[in-house]
């Protein structure tokens, strides 16, 4: 497998990495007795919700924003985001000088809405089921000359993203042991383009999978087509940050050359797997951020005794629904 052909390479986060040292928080690698115990097998987690902003979203945009000339950043940054993407750039904005404006969907958790804001961005509300936001967020663009801080299909975002796997690879070389299979969650598929391109840079033989909501399954379905399909569902999720409706043209051109398979997680394991981590763990995982390890303990992944790695890719859970699925 030649990957020096895929839009973004080893090189790229090793790029990535020295951008952010100096921002990024280094996530620990945890090993929680009680969850390799209960799975009969090792399993790592990369919490994510300790990063700056509370997901791993800042690392991208930190990345991509980081990448603008100086001379271009006097129009400021549009993204369009549910949350964790929205304020990872808000916050890279603020650390940068750089006005932010950020386009998100109306129904998106107060709490992420109001956290953007406290980030010092501007927050444009829009109708998820009626409304185009990424048309939205280009004609703000254009009318202010800002640059278009995309989610996830940017080379620079998936370097930044691929930055998580590059810790894990580090972390797990530094304990003499070896990733067999490695899950992140996907939306537009981002991270785990980025932690594929890492992992399998270091590890070749590892299986990277993608984790969804059961009916939001758009990178499973896609790399068993061999091609980009979107999901079927019209309804909603309780993994509010993985809703993306098909994986992106340059992070599905990566992951369908180096991820295994894509796994899922219906919404009432995914809360289960969120009450375990806050109860057994004391880990605070928004839902979407907790699918690789609701499929994990769901028994929808054959371990096999193999060493597991699971990224948990954020904390920005509302309080109200936390309160619920934790109870």
């Amino acid at each position: 497998m030649n990957t020096q052909i895929l839009p973004v390479t080893s090189a790229d986060i090793d790029a990535a990495a020295r951008v952010l040292a100096p921002f990024a928080v280094r996530t620990p690698l945890l090993s929680p007795p009680v969850l390799s115990e209960r799975m009969g097998t090792r399993v790592f987690l990369k919490p994510e919700m300790l990063q700056r902003t509370g997901s791993f979203k800042f690392r991208g945009a930190f990345n991509k924003m980081s990448s603008i000339p100086p001379d271009k950043r006097s129009g400021g940054v549009v993204a369009f985001s549910s949350g964790n993407h929205a304020q990872g750039v808000a916050h890279a904005a603020q650390i940068l000088g750089m006005q932010a404006t950020i386009v998100m969907p109306s129904d998106a958790p107060l709490s992420k809405r109001e956290r953007t804001k406290a980030f010092g961005a501007e927050v444009v509300l829009y109708d998820r089921d009626r409304e185009d936001r990424e048309a939205i967020a280009n004609g703000i663009a254009e009318k202010r000359g800002a640059t278009l801080v995309r989610p996830y299909d940017d080379p620079f975002v998936i370097a930044g993203q691929g930055t998580v796997g590059r810790e894990i690879c580090e972390d797990m070389a530094a304990l003499g042991v070896a990733p067999d299979i490695v899950i992140a969650p996907a939306s537009g598929g981002g991270l785990v383009a980025g932690v594929a391109t890492a992992i399998k840079a270091r590890y070749p033989q590892a299986m990277v999978m993608s984790g969804e909501p059961e009916a939001f399954d758009d990178h499973a379905r896609s790399l068993r087509a061999g091609r980009r399909e979107p999901h079927a569902s019209k309804g909603r999720t309780i993994c509010d940050a993985l809703m993306a409706s098909i994986p992106g043209e340059i992070t599905f051109a990566i992951n369908s050359r180096l991820l295994a398979q894509g796994v899922t997680a219906s919404d009432a394991e995914v809360g289960t797997a969120v009450g375990f981590a806050f109860r057994e763990l004391k880990l605070v995982v928004e839902p979407g951020g907790a699918v690789g390890l609701a499929a994990l303990m769901a028994g929808r992944i054959d371990i096999g005794g193999r060493n597991v790695v699971i990224v948990l890719s954020g904390g920005n859970v509302d309080a109200d629904m936390f309160s619920r699925l934790i109870n």
